[in-house]
């Protein structure tokens, strides 16, 4: 249940550059929600077909997470779209390569 994705921008930098790949474990958060502090793979709300690798700011009872970019000003996060639904979050960021 391992995913691979390739970064693409600065919103991470300095923890994840342009063109880093990353493994995404999935079963994780079969059992639990995210916590604070990790970095998910999560869908973009509005274009789907993107995936955003960002850090867990906060979550709510229900699983929603806001999300956040290491680099504020160069991020498209939760500042500008809301929370991420729970179902949105495809997994946490395992490995880095």
């Amino acid at each position: 249940m391992l995913r691979r994705f390739r970064v693409e921008g600065h919103s991470m930098e300095p923890c994840f550059r342009w063109g880093d790949r990353v493994l995404v474990e999935r079963w994780s958060f079969t059992k639990r929600w995210p916590r604070e502090g990790e970095v998910v793979a999560v869908r973009h709300p509005f274009r789907r077909e993107r995936v955003l690798i960002k850090r867990v700011a906060c979550v709510w009872e229900d699983g929603q997470c806001f999300v956040i970019g290491e680099n504020p000003s160069d991020s498209h996060d939760s500042r500008h779209f809301g929370a991420v639904q729970r179902e949105d979050v495809i997994g946490r960021v395992w490995f880095r390569y």
